[in-house]
């Protein structure tokens, strides 16, 4: 898989693909079905694992070619020891888990940096179909309201503040609209949110 196959399969992962770096030892927690890793693989060189727990998607990857462990995320990652990965993905998942918190300080202990994303729902067509008493649904968001998998709805800047609780510092946040940065008003006009994180450093 090339940069264009993944660049026409999810816009987002090509995107997010360019801050992972050159051979590193990656993480993908809800890793779906391996298109991701399975790029950085052959791309960029990386090696990892996957995480996932859908039978289905389990499947998809192990048939990339992903070294994927078949595990409920909202068990933790008591699999790993801190700082046992260069970078941690969690693309897509944060949103679908019921601690959100713990999972996010999970990701950035055995990480040296995290990059996640989520649905942005302060984005414009979200409001404008609340406005008319209707949970939205989007590209981002593409679950009707009593079949949908997110049971977390967050803002940029709603992320952000959890953010500095948990002690992180955001290196990168970009907003995206089908895969491409938004730069004005981005809370208002990206689908989703991606940052890249990583522990703040204690003082000397």
């Amino acid at each position: 898989m090339n940069f264009e196959d993944l660049s026409s399969l999810r816009p987002d992962l090509a995107f997010i693909a360019h801050w992972v770096p050159q051979q590193a030892h990656v993480l993908d927690v809800g890793c779906g079905d391996g298109a991701m890793l399975r790029y950085l693989q052959s791309g960029k060189g990386c090696t990892g694992y996957g995480i996932e727990i859908a039978d289905d998607s389990l499947l998809a990857s192990a048939r990339r070619g992903i070294n994927v462990i078949q595990q409920d995320m909202e068990k933790g990652l008591g699999l790993f020891s801190d700082n046992s990965f260069d970078t941690v993905l969690c693309l897509s998942s944060l949103q679908m888990m019921q601690h959100v918190e713990a999972l996010l300080r999970d990701i950035v202990r055995v990480g040296s940096e995290a990059i996640v994303s989520f649905p942005n729902f302060a984005y414009w067509p979200h409001r404008v179909a609340l406005l008319k008493g209707r949970m939205p649904v989007s590209k981002s968001l593409p679950y009707q309201w009593y079949d949908t998998p997110n049971v977390r709805c967050a803002t940029i800047y709603d992320f952000e503040e959890l953010a500095e609780e948990c002690g992180l510092e955001v290196l990168e946040r970009v907003a995206l609209a089908d895969g491409k940065p938004v730069s004005f008003l981005p809370n208002l006009r990206g689908s989703l949110a991606v940052f890249r994180l990583r522990k703040k450093s204690r003082p000397a």
